[in-house]
């Protein structure tokens, strides 16, 4: 009876664990991307990285998705799944912010990540970028501004989407993330236009 009544503890303590570590512990860790956005704004206080530089291993941008919450979220370079632990990604090759083109960023979704609710997005939601001397505002302009593509689907990306052969003449922004918790190859798309380019004091 006694030793029963260990086995089924354990085994409940090991599904709780498990139920934490793979959907609700963090993705991102909070304390750590707060400390990335606190040591940015602390090097652009003394003027250094006035622009993004794609070669950097730190991180280059804040993001702030005010629909989603007031998190603040570090962009970093590289879409691998080491970058997407440090806050969201910035696609290699993609525009950078407020250029022409398609500024396109990766990020942890599920129930806590830097995406999570991306799918509630509507037309007209902001999604903030501030860099070391502006801040840019891109607003959810399509409808649906949220779409659901395939992990394949990389057309997404490219500075005019879907039509690679077509010259960019505006400034777009493009989040992705995968769309269920467990593996799968479904990605949440939201797309975005810039609207707004304010100078920093």
């Amino acid at each position: 009876m006694v030793a029963g009544l260990i086995v089924l503890v354990l085994a409940l303590a090991g599904l709780g664990w498990s139920v934490y570590d793979v959907v609700l512990r963090p993705p991102v860790d909070p304390g750590e991307a707060a400390r990335s956005v606190s040591t940015l704004r602390e090097s652009w206080a003394v003027g250094q990285d006035t622009v993004p530089d794609p070669l950097s291993s730190r991180a280059v941008a804040v993001v702030t998705i005010p629909a989603l919450g007031a998190a603040e979220w570090p962009v970093v370079v590289g879409a691998d799944p080491t970058s997407l632990t440090r806050g969201l990604g910035w696609y290699p090759g993609t525009a950078a912010p407020g250029e022409l083109g398609n500024f396109a960023l990766a990020g942890q979704g599920g129930i806590a990540g830097p995406l999570a609710g991306l799918s509630r997005l509507v037309t007209g939601d902001q999604i903030v970028v501030e860099t070391a001397t502006r801040r840019f505002t891109y607003r959810i302009d399509s409808d649906p501004g949220v779409a659901t593509v395939n992990r394949a689907d990389t057309w997404v990306i490219q500075p005019v989407p879907g039509r690679p052969e077509v010259k960019p003449t505006v400034s777009r922004l493009t989040l992705t993330t995968a769309q269920d918790l467990v593996g799968s190859d479904a990605r949440t798309v939201a797309s975005a236009t810039l609207a707004a380019t304010d100078e920093k004091s």
